[in-house]
């Protein structure tokens, strides 16, 4: 250290002191450095938690107004129930104040029946029961009059469905099954030029006859009508080859076994044809693209069948697009409502070949060629021989009875149905006290508004009865036909 002291002296420097020197120096600039630093840190922390503290003053005063309008609203809420409870008994006080001048009301009430009661008995020297007695034997005997003429409306109507049914189930059991006996449902016309050509469809000795019977499957009859051959049989399909057949051999002009053979065989394969055709036209016309080939094969040969003179291709075609628009109207599955009515008769193509009901039989169609479950129950279900489980079902068997049931469908003319709907409105018309009459449903139901003011309920009753009676003995209609009376009293005002 002294040597130092010396040196430093002495004029020469020494590095070590420097070194502290400067060292005190960095050591004063970091420890200014640091001051500032937290100085700055601490001023930060200062207003951070300034703005926190006012944030949570804020939110404090927010909630104190959220708390004092809850408060507001339960305290109104509370007046209002006050008020209600108020009313409430105000209420209550009133119905028992008209519950007891009701019950004195009844009293007095049962007072002046028992008067009344004994007023009548000393009129009508009865009494009380034997009253009743009477009016029940009076009562006993209008509901027995009008429960017999119900059950003799339901016998003819019984009759009339019987009858119908009866027609069609033997039509169709005449085309499933050959007979002896011929109708216009199992039988088609060819004419011929001349007599001479009936000899020449026989043959020698009836070979050519028989060469066409065994070849077509049909009976041939040649009769006493002149330039006329009946082709006979319960399939439709081999009526039609016969009938073109017959026609293509007449025309040439030479008939033999062998040509009759290959005559045959080129008609069936046209048959064939106009068979497919006509089922994919169908299909088409009815917007079901996509069908099975074999389904459309099969229903091709509706073509050839009808009933009451209502062609079934046709006929199934039109049940198509009325199905369709009902399953639009109420929003139901429109592809099985299509595909379901478009085939619902399908079975009626092979019904003479297979067991079964053509509804049943169509439905095992369906499913024998993979098209959908619903598509098949439609089938089954459109003659209520299978329990209907779905609404498109019902839709099917709707549009099949629309299709069947309307003007013109099945041998009733639109001139002779808008004559009966006219006749109905006539005479129902023709009554006293009837304003307007609609007939409605086709035909089966007569709506007829009558004037309040000169018929009565009771009235009503009776010319509901009267022009039952008068349509029953005037005009003869299938089925039923029902008469609804309406009678009612409108009341108006105009505020100026």
């Amino acid at each position: 250290m002294l040597g130092a002291i010396m040196r430093l002296l002495r004029g020469g420097p020494d590095p070590r002191i420097e070194a502290t020197l400067e060292a005190e120096r960095i050591i004063q600039q970091a420890r200014e450095q640091a001051d500032r630093e937290a100085r700055e840190r601490l001023e930060d922390a200062r207003e951070q938690a300034q703005a926190e503290r006012d944030q949570i003053l804020a939110d404090v005063r927010g909630a104190r107004d959220d708390l004092q309008r809850a408060v507001d609203r339960l305290d109104r809420r509370e007046a209002s129930l006050d008020d209600r409870v108020k009313s409430l008994d105000d209420r209550d006080s009133k119905l028992n104040r008209d519950h007891q001048r009701l019950q004195r009301r009844g009293a007095e009430l049962d007072e002046r029946e028992a008067e009344h009661d004994q007023r009548l008995e000393e009129i009508s020297n009865l009494t009380r029961d034997e009253a009743r007695t009477v009016l029940f034997e009076r009562v006993e005997q209008e509901v027995s009059d009008e429960a017999g003429r119900l059950v003799r409306e339901a016998e003819q109507k019984a009759k009339d469905e019987a009858e119908t049914r009866a027609r069609k189930i033997v039509a169709t059991a005449i085309q499933r099954v050959a007979s002896e006996v011929t109708t216009e449902s199992t039988v088609s016309v060819v004419q011929i030029p001349s007599d001479e050509m009936k000899g020449r469809i026989i043959g020698r000795e009836g070979r050519n006859i028989r060469a066409l019977e065994a070849a077509l499957g049909c009976d041939l009859i040649i009769d006493d009508t002149p330039d006329v051959v009946t082709v006979s049989g319960f399939d439709p399909v081999r009526r039609e080859i016969g009938r073109l057949s017959l026609s293509r051999l007449v025309a040439d002009g030479r008939i033999h076994p062998t040509r009759i053979e290959e005559t045959v065989a080129k008609a069936q394969r046209d048959v064939d044809r106009i068979i497919r055709e006509s089922g994919d036209e169908a299909a088409i016309e009815a917007h079901c693209s996509g069908l099975p080939r074999e389904m459309l094969d099969i229903f091709g040969r509706l073509r050839f069948r009808t009933s009451y003179g209502q062609n079934q291709l046709r006929h199934a075609v039109e049940t198509a697009h009325i199905g369709a628009m009902i399953a639009q109207e109420i929003h139901a599955d429109v592809e099985v409502t299509r595909r379901g009515s478009l085939l619902h008769d399908v079975g009626k193509a092979i019904d003479h070949e297979v067991e079964g009901t053509h509804a049943i039989i169509g439905g095992d169609l369906a499913r024998r060629f993979k098209m959908s479950e619903n598509i098949a129950h439609c089938i089954e279900a459109h003659h209520d021989e299978v329990e209907i489980r779905s609404v498109e079902a019902i839709i099917v068997q709707m549009a099949d009875a629309i299709s069947g049931g309307r003007p013109g469908a099945r041998r009733e003319s639109v001139e002779r149905y808008i004559e009966r709907l006219r006749a109905l409105e006539d005479i129902a018309t023709s009554f006293d006290g009837v304003g307007q009459a609609y007939a409605i449903q086709a035909g089966r139901e007569v709506r007829v508004v009558v004037d309040p003011r000169e018929i009565d309920d009771l009235g009503a009753m009776r010319l509901a009865r009267d022009i039952s009676k008068q349509i029953e003995e005037s005009l003869q209609y299938p089925g039923q036909i029902r008469v609804t009376v309406l009678r009612e009293t409108r009341a108006a005002e105009y505020a100026r």
